[in-house]
């Protein structure tokens, strides 16, 4: 994928306008900053995606292509687990994300998302199911469906797909505008470009936003999104999120139920190779502002809130999220629901972040996207 490019901006007053929207910031990093050392863990991924702790020190990482890897606490790497469903693997398609049951010592649930190609004829969405874990943690068994984004379109792009467990049980799906759809996302009859809620067994929870309002989908929770790739619950027990931008106008919200997040109507971003997106507008009565946004765009992927005491007392709260385009680990201090500083970390990382992850040994762990991709473990010196 190619990542979006922004030209300079040559006026101060623009400049000034984005430090005081969130777009920027020129505030220096108060926080004591521990000298961090990346441990590889295991390396020869093809393009990992997302990794889950299963105990024991072992993970289970994604792979874009379509396989499910077990990884030890010494960095063996497992033959591809069984039981996998069909997945259409092109472009940014393929399998995407992954995360374990909240009970899963007892269960041994968890649940994934993937690029489906359609049953008949061309076209794919993004899917959610869930499987238990074989014993042995060599397959999948038991793998469900429990939902599908309507409907499917051909695109091999913005497929979205970041899972949260709410505390309440309820399962979280961001999911794509699919690109060439963009415009679906302002309206309710379809999944692109949504958050939907579902339970696990794929029912609707009944407090949902739009339960009760005909043509609209009873799933979708927020909308107006264009591509999450990013999504964590926050210490206030929050859904957080993030989403790309096209040129510049990346995003990190907070999405509530039924609230509007402006995507194509208003954006901070511009057009692949200049121009305004619509109108041009980056504010409109009824639609929500990002609470922080990236002019240029730095192609986030993956997130987490730092809960540990790993790295200092000053990191509690943090936000962590990985660039794609820049190659690099961004801290943000968080005050309530404002982002107050900005950190540029593992900037001689050399490849792009796809996944962050608190493990339960309260360190961060990181995945990089590329053909020999590496499962990181962040080290505090």
């Amino acid at each position: 994928m190619k990542h979006d490019q922004q030209r300079p901006f040559g006026a101060t007053l623009f400049l000034l306008f984005l430090v005081a929207f969130g777009g920027l910031s020129i505030n220096p990093v108060a926080a004591q900053t521990p000298n961090l050392r990346p441990q590889v863990i295991a390396s020869g991924l093809e393009h990992p995606w997302a990794v889950a702790f299963i105990g024991g020190g072992q993970m289970l990482v994604t792979e874009r292509p379509g396989r499910l890897r077990l990884i030890t606490p010494e960095g063996r790497v497992s033959a591809p687990l069984a039981g996998l469903p069909e997945i259409d693997a092109n472009r940014q398609g393929g399998l995407l994300d992954l995360i374990t049951d909240r009970d899963f010592a007892r269960n041994r649930m968890l649940y994934f998302c993937f690029a489906e190609p359609a049953a008949q004829g061309s076209g794919n969405s993004t899917t959610l199911a869930s499987a238990r874990l074989s014993d042995n943690a060599s397959a999948l068994e038991k793998v469900t469906v429990i939902f599908r984004q309507q409907p499917k379109v051909i695109s091999q792009a913005h497929f979205g797909c970041r899972i949260v467990e709410a505390n309440d049980g309820t399962l979280f799906l961001t999911l794509g505008d699919r690109y060439s759809r963009m415009a679906d996302a302002q309206t309710l009859d379809n999944h692109h470009g949504k958050v939907i809620r579902i339970h696990k067994d794929g029912s609707v929870p009944a407090d949902n936003p739009f339960v009760n309002q005909a043509g609209a989908r009873p799933e979708i929770w927020s909308y107006g999104h264009r591509n999450s790739q990013g999504a964590a619950l926050g210490p206030d027990g929050h859904l957080w999120t993030h989403e790309h931008g096209p040129q510049g106008g990346d995003e990190l919200n907070r999405p509530a139920a039924g609230k509007n997040y402006g995507w194509p109507v208003i954006t901070y971003g511009k057009d692949y190779g200049g121009g305004t997106i619509g109108a041009g507008l980056s504010a409109k009565n009824g639609m929500e502002q990002p609470l922080h946004f990236w002019v240029p765009s730095i192609a986030p992927s993956g997130m987490a809130f730092v809960h540990s005491e790993r790295y200092g007392k000053s990191w509690q709260g943090s936000l962590l999220l990985g660039s794609l385009k820049f190659n690099y680990l961004a801290r943000l201090e968080i005050d309530g629901q404002r982002v107050v500083r900005e950190e540029k970390l593992l900037q001689k990382i050399g490849q792009g972040i796809r996944d962050v992850r608190e493990g339960p040994d309260g360190y961060v762990y990181l995945l990089t996207d590329a053909a020999n991709g590496q499962l990181i473990r962040l080290l505090p010196e």
